[in-house]
């Protein structure tokens, strides 16, 4: 009973961070639109789409101890998916549902490849199918080859109050914004159930699990689709951003920045992957400009948090806040 009250505790933390960041976000994107900024609106609009790449990752490594190094497989996935169907029929609800449906059905071959082996082989696994479908896209003429695919759409996202146009810096981040908040919600409304109890048993202890009258094999593919459709979907947004794809989403370097971002953020907190992407992505452009060599900087970064922060930015900051919510919580 103490576990799961310390479980909750810690999600309610989490939703406190996450709710610090939508605000935030919001008084960032007020002060960039009055000041007609597009770079670095774009900038944010990024580190959020691969916000929600860095949540599949942390589902699976977080809750389920499984290391995916091909999540970047089912981003580029739908990225692609949403630009073709966007320069076939220009409408952001079509290339959404297309990419739901399809990255389900590879999530669940997929996983049920994956999800055979453990520990250093299903990473090696992922690994391996992410880098067969990069190369896969890579020779694929009809998708543009090495060069992607170009030329997707401006398209106007109708939400049925308001409508606005993705080539509107301030309106696609608060619409992106929404969009991640929402795959967040539903990620830890899930996780704070008893499936995501059992996934942390499985972390646990997997061979005890069989025993509550679970079926391992199911728990496991279960959480590799949802962790699939939620990179998928973030995918998705990239085209409506940029205007192209290329081969590179599908890349290790995706998965590798992926992975990087959870353990910066901290691993099994859900909101460390969104505060890890923003700080990642802003270290990027930073160093960027001054550097070529800014992944050095990143690595450093990453054997930092490895040694001196095992459980990221988050281990140092939800502490605090669980600490200030239970005392609140006090008669």
């Amino acid at each position: 009973m103490r576990m799961i009250d310390a479980l909750t505790q810690s999600m309610r933390a989490s939703h406190v961070l996450v709710a610090l960041l939508v605000v935030a976000s919001l008084v960032f994107a007020a002060v960039g639109a009055a000041m007609g900024e597009t770079f670095y609106l774009r900038l944010a609009t990024e580190a959020l789409i691969f916000a929600g790449l860095a949540l599949s990752v942390d589902i699976l490594l977080g809750y389920n101890g499984l290391l995916s190094l091909g999540q970047a497989l089912y981003f580029g996935l739908g990225a692609y998916l949403s630009a073709l169907v966007l320069m076939w029929v220009p409408s952001f609800w079509a290339a959404f549902a297309v990419t739901a449906v399809v990255s389900a059905v590879v999530g669940l071959i997929g996983g049920f490849i994956a999800n055979r082996v453990r520990g250093v082989y299903f990473a090696l696994i992922t690994f391996g199918m992410a880098q067969v479908a990069a190369k896969v896209v890579y020779n694929t003429r009809a998708l543009g080859a090495s060069d992607g695919l170009i030329g997707v759409p401006v398209i106007d996202i109708n939400l049925g109050i308001i409508s606005f146009s993705s080539a509107s810096p301030a309106g696609f981040f608060l619409f992106v914004l929404g969009v991640i908040v929402i795959l967040y919600g539903v990620t830890a409304y899930l996780l704070d159930t008893p499936f995501g109890r059992l996934l942390i048993a499985l972390r646990a202890n997997e061979r005890r699990v069989p025993f509550l009258g679970y079926r391992t094999m199911t728990l496991r593919l279960s959480a590799y689709v949802i962790a699939a459709m939620i990179a998928a979907l973030s995918g998705a947004l990239y085209p409506m951003l940029r205007g192209f794809v290329s081969p590179e989403l599908l890349f290790f370097s995706t998965s590798g920045n992926a992975v990087i971002t959870v353990i910066v953020g901290g691993v099994g907190t859900l909101a460390g992957a969104l505060y890890g992407s923003v700080l990642l992505t802003l270290l990027k452009s930073v160093v960027g400009s001054y550097t070529e060599h800014h992944v050095i900087v990143i690595g450093l970064l990453f054997m930092g948090a490895v040694i001196f922060l095992p459980r990221g930015l988050m281990g140092i900051v939800r502490p605090v806040v669980e600490r200030m919510l239970a005392r609140r919580s006090k008669p």
